[in-house]
């Protein structure tokens, strides 16, 4: 049989090493190990103050593994970070069965794993959440590639009775200039399924180092854009046939958080929407029915 050796994760390579290390590079080669999603995604400078650590010591364990210097260790993590299947929805439409009518087949099998899925949702989980999200002085939502449309929808909900306390992190500009504007006292909500986008897993990071209460909307309990919420609400994308993961589950906490919240507003909230409607009306944006 030909081919190449798989290439040793940088992991197992630093842990292997740790003995032999001087005992300050082992103190830093251990705080990367215990530490590697963030050793991909933050500045060697902040590694080095949250570590205790010269910056220079990360350079030098990065050559003492072998390694041109920290940026070469760095991006050999962060590829060993990045999922090993290279196609996550072509690889979901095979093994289908066949018969004369399969797409009839393959929709009703997908409605009824959507309303199965439903029912498995956590209506104690979404009621907690919504009470994080009603006692925030700020609302921020995050959700990017396929997730923006349960954001934007999410957004759209709670802006029509906390108008002045909604955003769409990055739906004024790149989003990562509004992940340094999360502030304790705000809730965060991140939307996410496999595979993450690192733009979810970033503003989860965000929001967990910042203070503010971190409200996840995921498929599973290890996502890593889950990771130091104070709220998860799980809903199933991938038990739903069809090419793609499910985002039914994802709607339906989406509108039961908004609906929750606006109920625990009580009549301030109520009157807020009013207001609203009001202004919808007066700015004619809805057609006008006809008896």
């Amino acid at each position: 049989m030909s081919g190449h050796p798989a290439k040793p994760s940088p992991l197992n390579e630093l842990c292997s090493a740790l003995p032999s290390l001087p005992l300050r590079l082992r103190e830093v080669g251990r705080f990367v190990a215990a530490n590697d999603y963030d050793a991909t995604t933050r500045s060697m400078r902040d590694l080095a103050t949250v570590a205790g650590a010269d910056p220079a010591a990360f350079t030098r364990l990065a050559k003492a593994l072998g390694y041109s210097g920290w940026d070469e260790l760095r991006s050999a993590l962060t590829e060993a970070r990045r999922p090993t299947e290279a196609s996550p929805f072509s690889g979901r439409a095979r093994g289908r069965r066949q018969g004369p009518n399969p797409e009839i087949s393959l929709v009703s099998d997908k409605f009824e794993a959507e309303a199965a899925g439903l029912t498995r949702i956590s209506p104690a989980a979404v009621a907690g959440a919504a009470k994080a999200v009603h006692a925030a002085r700020r609302i921020w939502i995050a959700g990017f590639r396929s997730c923006r449309s349960v954001a934007e929808l999410l957004n759209y909900q709670l802006r029509l009775f906390r108008p002045d306390a909604v955003q769409l992190v990055g739906g004024s500009g790149p989003e990562d200039l509004d992940l340094g504007a999360f502030r304790r006292g705000d809730a965060v909500v991140v939307i996410g399924f496999a595979p993450y986008s690192t733009a979810s897993v970033v503003s989860a990071r965000a929001a967990h180092h910042s203070g503010a209460t971190l409200i996840a909307i995921a498929d599973r309990v290890t996502a890593p854009m889950a990771e130091g919420a104070e709220h998860l609400l799980l809903f199933e994308a991938a038990s739903s046939p069809g090419f793609f993961p499910s985002l039914t589950g994802a709607i339906a906490i989406a509108q039961s958080l908004a609906a929750a919240t606006f109920t625990l507003g009580g009549p301030a909230a109520k009157r807020r929407l009013e207001e609203t409607e009001a202004r919808l009306a007066a700015s004619s944006q809805y057609v006008a029915e006809r008896d």
